[in-house]
């Protein structure tokens, strides 16, 4: 039976509480000392931030208060609310339709809505510039057709907007998935008997139900759209993440780019409290296994080939259309007889940088989570609210306090692997805090008393019980951050070793310079190495979010 908690139950039956109960109300101190180090390696960007923007003195109002902060300010925000609900209406419908009805093929359909999570969104946008920009593919086309000249332009919000909603619905669709396994079906099979369409039963019940998970959803979506450096930066679109980074390479003054960057992270933070908020209020719960009734897949009857159709558009659209137009300029490529002669060094860059970011990242999340799952103290609960800041510093204001770090006060460290191992574990140890987590509270504490009555002590009785049984858990988180990290561009951009490439950054600079055929080898080799843990992710993905809260 998995359940989760909500504050605004008035009480917890006694036989739910001793499921739920601390192994001790008293953490170790050690755990203690090492899951508040790692929160304080998460506030280390918003002290570099607050301190970089002080040296503006007197100036940081009359920063703040500029036309051009108010333009990128209200530029970010329309784009992640634009993004939010288009993937929402995207996702919402996808997850329904693969989940509950008798559409051909669903059960095939449904893993694949996710798969889009693997296209890193930069390679998305460079692909749409390509296929639909001024000189695309569907210029000449219509050009050569219908002797069009001149169609609209994808550059600016139109073409960040459609790219981040392609690219972020998966995010609502596993959210809203996840949702829609744990909804007993009754009710929409009553409104259904009752006379409404299938349709409508779903709008009228489901819908209602799916709220909170449509929102976290939506939230998580609009997170990525306003910590996107990629996207925006192609598209040429003044939001926050490229407004900074163009300032802090054109200025030597950066206390703009500071003041700026911390906007982004009030903004940011505001969502993370937002989606906080609305998990909190989720509480769908069974009261046991035999409780909810078995599904019968809703039939739609006139409605099941339309109902394919959209699905493999969106596929088609998110997904073989960038793996199609990459394959396409590999070859043409190969034909002009272009050489990838670094592509295997910058692939193993990048497994390497994955591999050990996924090890620090969950070795830096197991006290946190431990601290938080089992046992009642005030420390674990602020250390685990702390390392989920990471969600609301995007890559380019962590990699800009790394620099700063890095180049004032460690400069033995600057521009070396571990200090960008580092700030990887900064942004991305959210991932693995909640999925190993997720995966101890759904592990009865009381095989923790039975081992610790047995002798061992709490480390004992952690390292050999509970840490097997919630291998899982720990292992998605590994994989998340693992995929993330390969695709990560503003970190990387700023803080890998001097002549140290990966696949991302041979993307990026490819693409700076036009070269679209040398970007698609190391486009698809990014691709297929995020697949890789994109699959395990999915496996597990029918009982932890991707939030890696069950």
């Amino acid at each position: 039976m998995i359940f989760r908690e909500s504050r605004n139950l008035p009480s917890i039956p006694a036989t739910m509480r001793s499921a739920v109960r601390t192994v001790s109300a008293a953490p170790p101190w050690s755990l203690t000392a090492v899951a508040l180090l790692v929160a304080g390696l998460v506030f280390l960007p918003l002290g570099y931030l607050v301190l970089r923007a002080s040296q503006a003195g007197d100036r940081v109002w009359d920063l703040l208060l500029r036309d051009r902060t108010l333009d990128v300010l209200v530029n970010t925000i329309v784009l992640a609310i634009a993004v939010g609900f288009t993937a929402a209406l995207i996702a919402i419908p996808a997850a329904w339709l693969t989940a509950r009805t008798d559409m051909p093929l669903g059960k095939w359909l449904a893993p694949a809505c996710a798969l889009p999570l693997v296209i890193p969104s930069y390679v998305g946008a460079l692909v749409f510039v390509a296929a639909l920009g001024p000189s695309g593919y569907l210029s000449d086309w219509l050009h050569d057709t219908f002797g069009i000249t001149e169609i609209p332009s994808i550059y600016g919000f139109g073409g960040s907007w459609l790219t981040l909603s392609l690219f972020t619905f998966p995010y609502v669709f596993l959210t809203v998935g996840a949702a829609l396994r744990g909804i007993d079906p009754v009710h929409e099979e009553a409104a259904r008997s009752l006379g409404k369409s299938s349709i409508g039963a779903f709008a009228s019940t489901t819908l209602r139900q799916l709220r909170p998970a449509a929102i976290s959803g939506m939230l998580l979506a609009a997170l990525y759209t306003v910590s996107d450096f990629g996207v925006v930066t192609l598209f040429r679109y003044d939001s926050l993440t490229r407004a900074i980074y163009v300032q802090y390479r054109s200025s030597f003054d950066r206390s703009y780019a500071a003041v700026l960057s911390l906007v982004l992270v009030a903004f940011a933070l505001c969502l993370v409290v937002i989606d906080a908020r609305a998990r909190d209020r989720a509480a769908y719960y069974r009261i046991g296994a035999g409780v909810a009734r078995r599904r019968k897949p809703v039939e739609l009857g006139k409605m099941r080939f339309p109902a394919l159709a959209f699905i493999l558009l969106i596929l088609g659209v998110s997904l073989a259309l960038p793996i199609g137009v990459l394959v396409a300029w590999l070859v043409r490529a190969i034909e002009r007889g272009d050489e990838f002669s670094g592509l295997v060094d910058s692939a193993w860059s990048s497994f390497l940088l994955g591999l050990g970011a996924g090890v620090l990242a969950v070795a830096a999340a197991l006290p946190v989570a431990i601290l938080a799952a089992r046992f009642r103290s005030r420390a674990g609960r602020s250390a685990e609210r702390v390392t989920y800041l990471g969600y609301g510093l995007p890559g380019i204001v962590i990699a800009l306090s790394f620099v700063f770090l890095g180049a004032n006060y460690i400069p033995g460290l600057y521009q070396t692997i571990p200090l960008l191992l580092l700030a990887y574990v900064v942004r991305f140890v959210p991932q693995a805090v909640g999925s190993a987590k997720a995966s101890l509270l759904q592990i009865n504490p009381r095989i923790e008393d039975a081992a610790r009555g047995l002798g061992r002590g709490w480390k004992g009785a952690i390292w050999s019980v509970t840490a097997p049984l919630a291998y899982p858990g720990i292992l998605v988180g590994f994989a998340l951050v693992f995929m993330t990290v390969v695709k990560e561009l503003p970190i990387t951009l700023l803080l890998r070793p001097t002549g140290m490439d990966t696949l991302a950054t041979e993307v990026w600079t490819a693409a700076g310079s036009g070269s679209y055929g040398r970007a698609a080898a190391p486009a698809l080799g990014l691709i297929a190495l995020s697949a890789i843990p994109s699959i395990l992710v999915l496996g597990r993905m029918r009982d932890i979010d991707v939030r890696g809260e069950g």
